[in-house]
């Protein structure tokens, strides 16, 4: 199969590696360095792309959009006049959106996926523990292409509508994005880390790691909003537990917390 990806930061790059190994992969990036950094690095013959006009040569069969979710309709909107007609319209936004809105308009079959790892925070070569979502409107060719990548690399895959989606990675994203934000906020140089102290540290660099724009788009999720004010709200009761010194009640909340984990 012929796959032409646009962008080529960290998840693009990672998936013209990963895809160059079956397929022939062509990298498109506003920045040509990167994408001849990106097709460089793949583990097969891939090829950058100086212009995305070089598209009407390569004729994918799948165009994977792989930029900033800002940037994401233009993306299609710029490379759909060089894409012959039975090309396969992709994308890995974490956030979906307006995506939805355009692909009900472009004319060309889609399928839309979000890998929920990022790859400079997870080990890409064992991902055995990591989900990635496949959209139920997407096309069933596309679909089933991306059920099979996924299916290899062993990630567990989830299946939900546009609308679910971002309803549900408002809970799985900008909940521990957030949690992890403010810890950071609170960070005092001069403090001795405890165990648990450091592994908050670490989850918290880890996730500062990633691209800024990464960060804005998961927060930027318009179902953040709720997310955050059931956050605010637990801690406000925490606060009234502390201030009452109130044991039974401490006991009865450190048991509903237990169980929500199980």
């Amino acid at each position: 199969m012929r796959i032409a990806i646009i962008g080529a930061g960290h998840m693009g790059s990672w998936l013209a590696r990963e895809l160059s190994k079956g397929h022939d992969v062509a990298v498109y990036d506003l920045d040509l360095a990167k994408a001849q950094r990106a097709a460089a690095a793949c583990k097969a013959a891939a090829s950058p792309l100086a212009r995305l006009e070089q598209l009407a040569d390569f004729k994918p069969d799948i165009l994977i959009n792989a930029v900033s979710l800002q940037k994401t309709v233009n993306a299609f909107e710029a490379a759909a006049p060089h894409l012959p007609s039975g090309c396969i319209l992709a994308d890995v936004a974490s956030v979906k959106g307006g995506i939805s809105g355009y692909y009900g308009k472009c004319g060309f079959d889609f399928v839309s996926t979000h890998p929920m790892f990022g790859p400079t925070f997870a080990n890409v070569e064992a991902l055995g523990n990591e989900n990635a979502v496949i959209i139920k409107e997407s096309c069933k060719d596309g679909a089933e292409f991306f059920r099979a990548f996924f299916g290899k690399l062993g990630l567990h895959i989830f299946e939900y509508t546009f609308e679910e989606h971002d309803r549900v990675m408002a809970y799985s994203l900008t909940t521990p994005f957030a949690s992890s934000m403010v810890f950071a906020a609170c960070m005092d140089s001069q403090a001795v880390p405890g165990t648990t102290f450091r592994k908050h540290r670490e989850i918290a660099r880890g996730l500062l790691s990633e691209d800024d724009w990464l960060l804005a788009e998961i927060l930027f999720n318009p179902n953040s909003l709720s997310q955050l004010e059931n956050i605010t709200a637990r801690l406000e009761f925490l606060k009234h537990v502390i201030k009452g010194r109130d044991y039974d009640e401490a006991k009865g909340f450190f048991e509903k917390l237990r169980k929500n984990l199980r």
